[in-house]
């Protein structure tokens, strides 16, 4: 079930606010229930097969939220590694298995099998959410919630399909305010506007690219060579394609988190605006790479330890981050080099304040 199916939008939304508010006039926990309760049946409607999955890492990770956050500190650190393995294994054989076993057989001219494996929907927000939990419940940072509202937390259904990653400080707070249960027209109006905006560029924009997207990428991968305009108008259409699919899909997740008087991040800032490419960074998927920035980024070190060992956390950071969006040698080659481009920028960035150059000269870096 689509964001942009009729299925969603005239049958399952509507249903799903009125339940909403009606029980919230009664009651803020049956209203947060009925929203789990919703949230899990949206994730049953692409694969009912995995909700125990799902559960599984939401009621484990509330376990080692609560360990975490009760135990000394020599304990709560060995458990959060326990958490972190746990976690980092479920989304490895589920994301990252066949594509292990497949390089290892054309690495070696082995011929290991794997029963196919079908990519639990939103694993990889899931599971980054709860990450994020358990190491600020290590740090102190986060406290011990109502298992409920932990489970509408990570299970809300707006954030499941393409994001944005979730961070408990942004909406635990609201899940326990009053306001948020009682409709408020101008979240309405405004999360309808917002929600539109997305579905006009998922359906007019992202959508209509992918006819002529297609056909010239599906001839090149059964060998034609493109003529070089045709091949430039593919590769740019695609970029449009899946910028307007993907920030499409998080616009829709804000609107429709409107309806419900709650608000998600930002996750897109009009990034081909972008002058650079650290700027382009801090505008694409705003929440992914704040997270990573956050929790993996900073515990490299970060800036802290000179240019080189800046550049080698740069580098480290963007190969897991394109590893994080695909299990394939493109996408680590992806994160590669924009690692490397991240490096360069900030590394001519530095050049020109030493040397006191100015933008109308050499640009904007």
């Amino acid at each position: 079930m689509l964001f942009n199916s009729c299925q969603f939008i005239f049958c399952y939304l509507p249903l799903v606010i009125l339940g909403f508010y009606f029980l919230g006039k009664r009651s803020q926990a049956l209203a947060v229930v009925w929203l789990c309760a919703a949230s899990i049946y949206f994730f049953c409607q692409w694969n009912v097969h995995y909700v125990w999955l799902l559960l599984f890492s939401i009621v484990s990770n509330y376990g080692f939220g609560c360990g975490i956050s009760r135990l000394a500190h020599n304990r709560s650190k060995a458990l959060l590694v326990v958490a972190l393995i746990f976690n980092l294994t479920l989304l490895g054989y589920y994301k990252y298995a066949g594509f292990l076993v497949q390089t290892l057989n054309d690495a070696f001219g082995i011929n290991w099998s794997l029963a196919t494996i079908i990519l639990p929907l939103g694993i990889s927000f899931f599971t980054f959410t709860q990450i994020a939990f358990l190491v600020d419940s290590f740090k102190g940072k986060a406290k011990e919630y109502d298992f409920a509202q932990y489970l509408l937390f990570v299970t809300y259904f707006p954030h499941l399909i393409a994001g944005p990653i979730l961070h408990h400080a942004q909406m635990m707070p609201q899940f326990k305010l009053g306001e948020t249960y009682r409709i408020n027209w101008d979240n309405i109006g405004q999360g309808l506007v917002i929600f539109t905006i997305g579905l006009a560029k998922k359906i007019l924009l992202a959508d209509s690219l992918v006819t002529f997207v297609t056909p010239v990428f599906g001839a090149a991968g059964h060998g034609h060579t493109p003529e070089l305009v045709e091949a430039w108008m593919a590769a740019l259409a695609f970029a449009l394609q899946l910028y307007f699919d993907f920030s499409g899909y998080c616009d829709m997740a804000i609107g429709i988190s409107l309806f419900f008087n709650i608000r998600l991040p930002l996750n897109f800032n009009s990034p081909y605006k972008a002058v650079n490419i650290i700027e382009f960074w801090r505008r694409w998927h705003m929440t992914l790479s704040t997270f990573l920035r956050d929790y993996l980024y900073i515990p490299l070190g970060g800036n802290r330890s000179g240019s080189i060992r800046r550049w080698f956390n740069l580098l480290v950071t963007m190969l897991i981050g394109g590893l994080w969006h695909g299990a394939g040698w493109t996408f680590i080659i992806w994160g590669g080099l924009h690692g490397i481009y991240l490096v360069i920028n900030h590394a001519f960035r530095n050049l020109r304040i030493r040397n006191g150059w100015t933008d109308g000269c050499w640009g904007r870096s």
